[in-house]
């Protein structure tokens, strides 16, 4: 007989969230040490989301998403995790830029950014601090017409070197583009001008099997390979959720699901207003990432001066388009070198990231498909030549992901690896009002993507339901059994 994945669970609990990534790990966290009755569902056969790893032969690991996050990681898995995980949250110092217009290596924060642009590109200091004075203030609230494109424009103007050395990280970072709200931009730039740039030691199999650890020491039930079909709703308030063909009871869901797929899959739109029917429909998909996995043969180092994060690019300029084209001129590198996972073996690895379109990949052909990943391959590999010299002949494996491999593994719709567009947050802030009971945290609105921002996400809406909960303290009876 097939394996039973819901075996055990109860018939009904005060919350269910659908999804076990970072948001909807940290949500049900919260909830759990609350002392509500959690019960988190995930349809893929590990947590995580796209904080996730995957093993190959010969005792390689490559981490999907592990490439740098802001210090406020720090404080927030202190806080809402506990003090084991946020004590292997450590400083990468070497994050170089290697481009047409200039080449250097910076430890990524304020202080190190504001040397370059006076001493290096000849801004005006007074200008320097102004423009990181305004993106530290802002906020949701601000005005949301100015673009990222016209905050530029009005503190460096005509400077497209500077532009590209602001902005071509974080459009790394989130999908976000010169044509999105500044607002996008000044708060996930000013996070990481805070204290620069840091990762997980230990890899994300360490830090996701900790917090699984903890949810149990909260009394958080997770179940991996159970797919939740349907959100039920009735007379405009959550009754339960459809999973692996089981109904079960709950008087709240977070759905940790894509944004869209939630609203129109799970639920279906004739449990919203028409008006909110219209802007959830209007809300736009960020753009999907391809990857290239390179693992080196034992006993091949890679010289630590090569750097942590190296955002290569041999475009003559900064362009969202050049940067989602399949003909790719720009590739973030990530190195992991043995200290990346202190306890595992002495191995070096690469992970090539660019941004991407589904529709470049979607509808490949079989056979054009796998031409398309070995160009992938192929064309990292020459430029990662630069960096690591003789790097074929080091390598012992090296696999890729697209578009189409994201959206296998996560349901994501278009497979998009950084949420939606701005609108989205709006809509996500918004399902409380039109079903209750029903909450989403996810990756939303450029601000609300990344590993700090899921996070934090999680823990705003885990204080939200557990203010829901507390005001409505009658709880979902059990489903009536025959007998």
């Amino acid at each position: 007989m097939p394996r039973d994945f819901l075996a055990g669970t109860a018939d009904h609990y005060d919350c269910v969230v659908i999804g076990g990534g970072l948001a909807g790990l940290t949500s049900a966290n919260i909830l759990g040490r609350a002392g509500h009755r959690v019960l988190l569902l995930e349809q893929h056969y590990k947590l995580g989301g796209l904080a996730t790893w995957f093993r190959r032969p010969g005792g390689h690991i490559f981490d999907i998403s592990l490439h740098g996050f802001p210090h406020g990681m720090l404080k927030s898995c202190r806080r809402y995790w506990n003090d084991d995980i946020a004590s292997r949250i450590v400083q990468l110092k070497q994050i170089r830029f290697d481009n047409p217009m200039f080449s250097l290596t910076t430890t990524f924060d304020r202080q190190d950014f504001t040397k370059l642009l006076v001493e290096q590109f000849r801004v005006e200091k007074e200008a320097v601090d102004r423009f990181f004075d305004t993106a530290r203030g802002m906020n949701f609230y601000d005005d949301q017409q100015l673009t990222t494109r016209e905050l530029f424009e009005k503190f460096f103007p005509g400077r497209e070197d500077v532009i590209r050395l602001l902005m071509e990280p974080i459009t790394y970072a989130n999908g976000s583009t010169l044509e999105d709200p500044a607002i996008t931009y000044g708060i996930v730039f000013s996070n990481f001008m805070a204290k620069g740039v840091y990762i997980y030691e230990g890899g994300t199999d360490d830090l996701v099997t900790r917090m699984h650890e903890e949810l149990k020491r909260n009394g958080v039930d997770a179940r991996i390979r159970c797919n939740v079909e349907r959100i039920v709703v009735d007379n405009g308030a959550i009754q339960g959720v459809v999973v692996n063909g089981k109904l079960i009871r709950c008087r709240t869901v977070v759905s940790n699901a894509n944004l869209v797929n939630t609203i129109f899959q799970l639920v279906g739109e004739q449990s919203f207003s028409p008006e909110f029917t219209r802007d959830a429909k209007a809300v736009r998909l960020n753009n999907s990432s391809t990857q290239v996995y390179m693992a080196f043969k034992e006993g091949v180092e890679i010289d630590e001066s090569t750097g942590d994060l190296l955002f290569s690019s041999t475009a003559p300029l900064f362009r969202t388009e050049a940067l989602l084209s399949r003909n790719i001129t720009s590739r973030t590198f990530s190195f992991y070198y043995p200290r990346t996972r202190p306890e595992g073996r002495e191995r070096h690895a690469v992970v090539s990231s660019t941004n991407a379109r589904w529709e470049d990949w979607s509808e490949l052909g079989d056979e054009e498909y796998e031409a398309s990943k070995q160009d992938l391959i192929e064309t990292t590999l020459d430029a990662l030549e630069k960096y690591v010299p003789g790097c074929r002949d080091k390598i012992d494996l090296i696999d890729a992901a697209t578009p189409r491999t994201f959206h296998h593994y996560t349901h994501h719709r278009l497979g998009a690896s950084f949420g939606t567009k701005f609108e989205g947050l709006a809509v996500s802030r918004a399902l409380p009002d039109q079903v209750r009971g029903l909450y989403h945290a996810g990756s939303v609105g450029i601000i609300m993507s990344g590993w700090l921002g899921a996070i934090n996400y999680g823990v705003i809406v885990a204080n939200e339901v557990d203010g829901w909960l507390a005001s409505h303290s009658t709880p979902i009876q059990p489903t009536p059994t025959a007998g």
